[in-house]
């Protein structure tokens, strides 16, 4: 291994190890004050610490079938997740609960034919997962990231315009960073395209829970659980 293959790839670890502290911040917290959001932030950042962890293994030479069928399932299941965190702002229990159902039905579905589908080894390049996976997979993960990325943007918007704090913009350049990582790749730099992912799911992080503290209004039955 270079010098330059080792570095990506300690960087890849130490960016695998950074999410897991933010995760298990976010678990410890829901433990703490019983909020959903916190639940769903934590859940989603250990499948970004997983997605992260995956792509380290990758690029040490390991290319087994279930670690690329695991990474499609996690990569596609980041952002769903991390999406049901932000359902709350929108202060309509009743979509929010809808959207939950349909987000576990399609992460479930995506995570099924993940693991029923061959996979091909040119999807990794240079130890970099880089090609995409079978169409089937790619129609089914958008089910999830599509709708995903346009809660997670309105619910910046609504947040944005009740309050105007400057922090709610943290979720919007969350979103786009995390949707142009794709375009590193294609301007030949695409271990850039893991930093993105990093950043990205960083300020969605970070942004949701200024959501949260801001404008989030607790459901009834949360409210009860919630410190006063």
């Amino acid at each position: 291994m270079t010098a330059s293959s080792y570095a990506i790839a300690v960087s890849l670890f130490a960016l695998t190890g950074m999410l897991g502290f933010l995760c298990v911040r976010g678990l410890r917290r829901y433990a703490q004050t019983r909020v959903r959001p916190q639940l769903m932030w934590g859940l989603g950042l250990a499948f970004a610490a997983g997605a992260m962890a995956l792509e380290g293994v990758v690029f040490l030479g390991y290319t087994e079938q279930w670690l690329l069928q695991t990474y499609v399932f996690f990569s596609a299941a980041i952002v769903g997740v991390l999406s049901l965190g932000a359902t709350r702002v929108l202060r309509r229990p009743r979509v929010e609960s809808a959207y939950a159902w349909y987000i576990a039905a399609t992460c479930a579905l995506v995570g099924v034919f993940s693991f029923l589908t061959p996979l091909p080894t040119s999807m990794v390049s240079g130890g970099i997962i880089t090609g995409d996976p079978p169409l089937l997979l790619l129609v089914l993960s958008s089910l999830v990231t599509g709708p995903a990325t346009v809660v997670l943007l309105a619910a910046s918007v609504v947040s944005l315009r009740r309050d105007r704090r400057w922090q709610t913009l943290l979720m919007i350049a969350g979103a786009v960073i995390l949707g142009a990582g794709g375009t590193l790749y294609i301007a030949s730099f695409p271990v850039a395209l893991y930093y993105a992912e990093f950043i990205g799911i960083v300020l969605l992080f970070f942004g949701l829970v200024s959501l949260s503290s801001s404008t989030a209004v607790p459901s009834p039955t949360s409210a009860s659980r919630a410190p006063g």
